[in-house]
């Protein structure tokens, strides 16, 4: 008979006898799907096209002499294959991702309705001004709730990530030094130990020397280290608030002073926002620059290589070096200012060639007007809620990297509790996939031994929040029981079994080739 878990629910009887492997390959109603290249279709196609009334000569050397080597498929398998192969994943559809630092949660249809309007969704963007008002005016609008979110004069809505948003920011940052002339004395820029590894790298690829500046044991920036390292040759320091331990900076304000007193500006990475938006406002605390990701703060789409969308806001002293172009509006009506334009004449030039990503624009403006102000506060609130409820339920059987006090919008755990298991991060979190669930981020960020970052974010419910604790729960007991089979080798259940990761990742097979002898083209 059946028993009951903590949660309330039924759980099944233990199997008294290990299943039988299936004949096939699939698994219950999971079809065992090869990849499309391996399967039949070689000799067909899946569309049948009139005969061409020319012969081609007139492309001269671009005539295909080769068969084009891909299988024909019809309709139905094609659409088999693509649903087969979705049921091998994982998707916020099916359960929490508590993917910590990417912000996966669910994505209201509501944006995906507005997105596929006719109106924005298939405008040109060198359509005449006169016939893009609206998405213009949706533009202006969205600033303009960008601008009161976070207190900052100016936004730069062009750039398409968050990356993109760091290397608008400090080009922004550059072309201010530039202009006061400074730009050839001050050539550093000072990033925490604990900071996205973009960071840096965006701070490397616009010339800068990266200097890193140390965190004190409760996982905040050392100020004094900071102190030490700031000078007339810092151009600008970059800090991440709420920071990737999911800390407060709780010295932000010191940290602004300082960096201001020594002529520096203050970047800000807001991958985080959604801890504090609504509630705190980044130019209060005299941030200069500040990238938001619209693709994780404002629900819209992330994963999968994009769209992305990574506006920057910034403060009155670079307002003036924000690139082009941007929105007016006047007695003419809306239009773009270009570089240029004399109205552009300090701006540092484009980050792309148009104006960024349009159906990221109508999602997030869909997601903040239909939250509205005390909406959003709730967001950063829930965030920080589900964060802490997971930190409090698991803290007695895994070890919080910083258990003094709350945590913002992630829960932190190191590896500290897994001691004498034999049990790894790594075997922990494969084991995860065997009770349905999506690992959360494994050794991220680094200045913590083993780290276990959990990032629940505010759309889960407690009851889904209490079903994934239940599983966190069940196998925190198994490892520190001693059930090391469980771990080592998993996930059993799985589509794929584990992979050899490090030889993936040093050796990767991207390309599919043609077993030998085979007729099949490569």
């Amino acid at each position: 008979m059946s028993t009951m878990n903590t949660v309330g629910r039924p759980t099944a009887p233990k199997q008294v006898q290990s299943k039988p492997a299936t004949l096939t390959g699939g698994r219950g109603l999971l079809q065992n799907e090869a990849l499309i290249f391996e399967g039949d279709g070689w000799g067909k196609t899946g569309v049948d096209l009139a005969e061409p009334k020319t012969d081609g000569s007139d492309l001269g050397d671009l005539v295909r002499k080769d068969p084009i080597g891909l299988p024909g498929l019809s309709e139905p398998e094609a659409m088999r294959h693509y649903v087969r192969l979705s049921q091998k994943n994982h998707a916020i559809d099916l359960a929490i991702y508590p993917l910590g630092s990417c912000t996966m949660k669910h994505n209201p249809r509501l944006n995906e309705k507005m997105a596929r309007l006719p109106g924005f969704s298939d405008i040109h963007p060198l359509q005449p001004i006169s016939t893009v008002q609206g998405a213009l005016e949706l533009m202006d609008t969205l600033a303009q709730w960008l601008k009161t979110l976070t207190g900052m004069p100016a936004v730069a809505l062009s750039p398409k990530a968050g990356a993109h948003g760091e290397l608008c920011g400090l080009m922004s940052i550059r072309a201010a030094h530039e202009a006061s002339g400074q730009h050839e004395k001050r050539r550093k820029v000072l990033v925490p130990t604990s900071a996205h590894g973009t960071n840096p790298a965006t701070a490397a690829f616009v010339g800068y020397t990266v200097v890193e500046v140390a965190q004190t044991e409760d996982g905040r920036v050392d100020v004094a280290d900071l102190a030490s390292k700031l000078g007339d040759d810092v151009a600008a320091i970059m800090v991440t608030n709420p920071n990737t331990c999911g800390l407060f900076e709780r010295d932000i304000l010191e940290i602004s002073r300082l960096t201001h007193e020594a002529g520096a500006y203050f970047y800000c990475d807001g991958a985080n926002f959604n801890a504090i938006v609504g509630r705190v406002r980044p130019g209060d605390l005299g941030v200069d620059a500040m990238h938001i990701n619209l693709h994780k703060t404002f629900s819209t789409p992330h994963g999968g290589g994009g769209p992305g969308a990574g506006p920057v806001v910034l403060s009155e002293a670079l307002a003036p070096f924000a690139p082009a172009p941007w929105v007016v509006h006047d007695d003419g009506g809306y239009r773009l200012i270009e570089r240029e334009e004399d109205e552009a004449e300090q701006a540092f030039g484009r980050l792309c060639a148009f104006q960024g990503q349009m159906g990221m624009y109508v999602r997030a403006l869909s997601y903040m007007m239909s939250h509205g102000a005390d909406g959003l506060r709730q967001v950063a609130e829930d965030a920080v809620l589900n964060a802490n409820y997971i930190k409090a339920r698991l803290s007695d059987l895994m070890s919080a990297a910083f258990p003094d006090g709350p945590c913002m919008h992630e829960a932190l755990f190191d590896d500290e509790w897994l001691k004498g298991t034999d049990i790894t991060t790594l075997d922990f979190a494969k084991a995860m996939i065997d009770e349905g669930f999506h690992p959360m981020t494994m050794y991220f960020p680094l200045v913590v031994h083993g780290a276990m970052l959990i990032e629940p974010t505010e759309t889960e419910s407690k009851a889904e929040l209490d079903r994934f604790i239940h599983a966190m729960r069940l196998l925190a007991e198994a490892a520190k029981a001693g059930d090391v089979d469980r771990f080592k080798g998993a996930p059993f259940h799985a589509p794929l079994k584990r992979l050899d990761e490090t030889r993936a990742a040093r050796s990767p097979v991207l390309r599919w080739t043609a077993p030998e002898g085979s007729n099949q083209a490569a």
